[in-house]
């Protein structure tokens, strides 16, 4: 990915030594631009990025001073001397990438030059690798590290100097304690580290670290790092901050549990079914009159298949996808979505599904709240009382629901829901007599 153009400045270079450098294909990303002189010239030093220079014959000390003094920082100088000059360039050792002995034969020349554009590309491959880590470790909110096997800190990005309140350098070289502040290393985060290089594989935990914000709760991910000869040396961590997802889903665990309160406090419908949703297991008659059928064959029979057939399409595909979130046991969620009965009355309804297990199996355990009234604007005081359903659901085991094929003793379910308008009519009447002796009782 990377471009590195390359002006060489040549020096005092016999013809068939400056050709040899001349002609040399470049490297890969590499491009050449050629400069050159019998003598130093501070211009041109400033302006290039490799200076090949042949002191022979001249004043060895003079030559590397002037390259020293006006070269750039990243410039590499390499100086041809006899034995006798290498003395005298000593003083610049700091500033001399290299020194070629003369005399230099044409093949030794072309094989040290050949010798250098590879270490020069190694370099730039390695500069690019390097870029790649600090750009990507440096622009996430993770936190990353890398410890030696005694637990020093050798590397760490910016999030993780944030989260501690310390700079790179004060980090990088020191341990736990010193970093998290705290009185001794973590013997949990110890026996992590140790358990990731005894099994060389990377292992996930989480862990509870004190922070200048108070207490954070972090997903880690620790990998075993190796030596060259396949040993390990340490570890590389990655923390993930989940203290506010966890709070998130305590937060959404609670709701639903509230919302199960809810509906198992109240006469609401109740269906048991299949995780694939192609057996139904149990329904109470509150559920059917919801959903428009007058038994659970009935049902089946209209091609109840996880959703029932009289749920509006869109409503249908929104109930799926809530269930597919569905994941361990003990996981719910709430619905809201419509029914139209035969009759063309539409029915609002709020429910919950919850995965459960029963007897090895893992089911689906659904509620429903028909709360049509509601939706459709009238106050608390002038709506009417729940209505009361036999098999009514009041936490009893999944299996003890109105099993297919259970009949209510009642009429069909149109002529069900004709007396429930005139009962309401009437109830409603009577409601404001009703309702101190009912929040009495």
């Amino acid at each position: 990915m990377y471009h590195c153009p390359v002006t060489f400045y040549l020096v005092g270079l016999p013809d068939e030594i400056a050709r040899i450098i001349e002609d040399a294909q470049p490297q890969p990303s590499f491009t050449h631009h050629f400069t050159r002189s019998d003598e130093p010239e501070e211009a041109l030093t400033a302006q290039a990025s490799a200076i090949f220079a042949d002191a022979t014959g001249h004043d060895a000390a003079a030559w590397a001073r002037v390259f020293a003094a006006h070269r750039q920082a990243t410039t590499t100088v390499t100086l041809i001397v006899t034995h006798d000059q290498v003395a005298a360039a000593e003083p610049y050792f700091n500033d001399i990438a290299d020194l070629w002995i003369a005399p230099l034969s044409a093949a030794e020349a072309s094989w040290r030059f050949n010798h250098w554009q590879r270490a020069c590309k190694r370099y730039a491959d390695s500069w690019e690798t390097s870029q790649y880590l600090e750009a990507t470790i440096n622009s996430i909110p993770s936190l990353v590290w890398y410890k030696s096997k005694d637990g020093i800190h050798h590397k760490v990005n910016d999030a993780f100097c944030a989260t501690v309140n310390k700079t790179k350098e004060q980090v990088q070289g020191r341990g736990h304690a010193y970093i998290w502040d705290v009185e001794a290393d973590d013997p949990a985060c110890i026996e992590s580290e140790r358990r990731v290089m005894a099994a060389k594989s990377t292992i996930v935990s989480e862990e509870t670290v004190q922070t200048s914000d108070g207490t954070r709760l972090l997903t880690t991910y620790k990998s075993p790092l190796y030596n060259i000869d396949g040993s390990v040396m340490g570890t590389v961590g990655v923390g993930i901050d989940v203290t506010q997802e966890r709070a998130y889903e305590d937060e959404i665990v609670e709701k639903n549990r509230t919302m199960e309160t809810i509906f198992t406090t109240m006469d609401c419908g109740v269906i048991t079914h299949s995780l694939d949703g192609t057996r139904l297991l149990g329904i109470n008659q509150a559920a059917l009159d919801i959903l428009g059928y007058d038994s659970a064959e009935d049902l089946m029979a209209a091609g109840f298949d996880m959703v029932a057939p009289s749920v509006v399409d869109e409503g249908a595909g929104k109930m799926r996808e809530s269930i597919a979130t569905l994941k361990n046991v003990g996981d719910s969620v709430s619905t809201e979505y419509r029914v139209r009965h035969d009759n063309g009355d539409i029915v609002h309804v709020m429910g919950n599904v919850k995965l459960i297990e029963s007897d090895g199996e893992l089911l689906l355990q659904r509620y429903l709240l028909d709360y049509t009234d509601k939706k459709k604007g009238r106050s608390a005081q002038g709506a009417p009382p729940a209505r009361s359903h036999p098999g009514a659901f009041r936490g009893l085991p999944a299996r003890m629901f109105l099993q297919p094929g259970h009949q209510s003793g009642r009429g069909p379910a149109r002529q069900r829901r004709q007396a429930s308008q005139v009962g309401r009519a009437v109830r409603r009447r009577a409601q404001s007599r009703q309702l101190p002796r009912r929040i009495h009782q």
